[in-house]
């Protein structure tokens, strides 16, 4: 698709997804705005862009960062949000900071990134944001990675009714080979193998699969509400 003339937020450009979504949108064509918490990780992927991108840090647990954003984007078309802050572990051990961390990421992060930037989209505009198979595939000591997701699932369905006509929707993945594996080690082969055998799909997600699922949330004028699953079938297994 092209996205000449349009203005993209990518809110975790710094992360592997969204440096590769930004890739593929600058190819494409489009103005784009990084945003995350990095600036380091913000200015690398800037750098790898073939076009020009305006980088502005943001914090999604500070209201106030996310005010600045909107008035330093000014209008836009379309915002990523790759944005995530796992908080996983045994339920007795979980710590209140880092629950409140994932919530900002996930779910109050996404709330006031509508709350400021609504106002800036220009006609057919959307947010895109992403959920997790978590929510449909709860696991011992990923509980809060569940609830996060869901609440997400279920917050785009309500942004897209009460911010209409703008179009919020979510992208869903499973198991993807993205490098949050590479702590497995020499595990890592058996693990994605194993994954592999039990998807409907037989075979784990690849980034381009997510990059693909959000270019049709942006580009289709009909969706919104909506959670796009990008995993394979494994949360049905």
């Amino acid at each position: 698709m092209s996205l000449e003339g349009r203005r993209v937020i990518v809110v975790g450009a710094g992360s592997h997804t969204g440096r590769l979504f930004a890739q593929t949108a600058s190819a494409a064509g489009a103005d784009l705005v990084l945003a995350g918490p990095d600036p380091r990780k913000l200015e690398w992927t800037a750098g790898e862009l073939g076009g020009t991108a305006q980088v502005v840090p943001v914090d999604l647990a500070d209201e106030a960062s996310i005010s600045r954003l909107a008035k330093q984007v000014g209008s836009f078309d379309h915002l990523v949000s790759t944005a995530a802050m796992p908080a996983n572990g045994p339920l007795a051990e979980l710590e209140l900071s880092a629950v409140q961390r994932a919530f900002a990421a996930k779910v109050i992060g996404p709330l006031l990134l509508a709350k400021h930037l609504t106002g800036h989209a220009n006609a057919g505009g959307s947010f895109t944001f992403f959920s997790g198979v978590a929510a449909w595939r709860p696991a011992p000591a990923r509980t809060v990675m569940a609830t996060t997701n869901g609440a997400l699932a279920f917050l785009v369905q309500a942004l897209a009714v009460e911010i209409a006509p703008a179009r919020v929707n979510a992208v869903s993945p499973g198991i993807v080979d993205t490098g949050s594996w590479d702590g497995l080690g020499a595990d890592k082969e058996a693990f994605l193998r194993g994954v592999a055998e039990r998807n409907p799909a037989r075979r784990v997600g690849k980034p381009e699969d997510l990059v693909q699922a959000v270019l049709f949330a942006m580009s289709n004028p009909y969706v919104t509400g909506t959670v796009l699953h990008v995993d394979g079938g494994g949360r049905l297994v």
